[in-house]
């Protein structure tokens, strides 16, 4: 049930690199996450490079730096992962990404935002997550 907002500079990425990002995410989530195939809801959005403002390089080891390269990725899943599931799916991305795309893995951001079942609906008014004999 990931929903996932991908944010990046709204020069860097052509459509058909897009839809790579968004392959790469889907994938690297069955792998790691899995999750069905089917449960796919990812939303990008460009941002125009002076509206974002970071430090180059926090947290980054031997000198490394981030470039206006950035691509940020948030992904809003349940609770249920693993520290090592977590761990792999990060990897797996900034792997693929990294070698597919040319992107440096210093511009790959990423961000788990972990949320109770209740807290979803796909639709119809309707919390599909929640085992109905829960609410009663």
């Amino acid at each position: 049930m990931p929903f996932v907002n991908v944010y990046y500079s709204e020069y860097q990425l052509n459509d058909k690199e897009l839809k790579k990002v968004s392959n790469f995410i889907h994938q690297s989530l069955i792998q790691h996450f899995y999750i069905p195939k089917d449960d796919y809801f990812q939303l990008f959005l460009p941002y125009p490079p002076q509206h974002f403002f970071y430090d180059s390089q926090y947290l980054l080891e031997n000198g490394e730096k981030r470039t206006d390269q950035m691509i940020y990725i948030s992904i809003t899943c349940g609770q249920e992962r693993t520290i090592q599931q977590k761990k792999k799916l990060y990897q797996s991305l900034a792997e693929e990404l990294s070698t597919h795309l040319n992107i440096s893995t210093n511009n790959i951001f990423i961000t788990l935002n972990e949320t109770l079942l209740e807290n979803w609906s796909f639709g119809q008014g309707i919390a599909q997550m929640v085992n109905q004999k829960e609410e009663k």
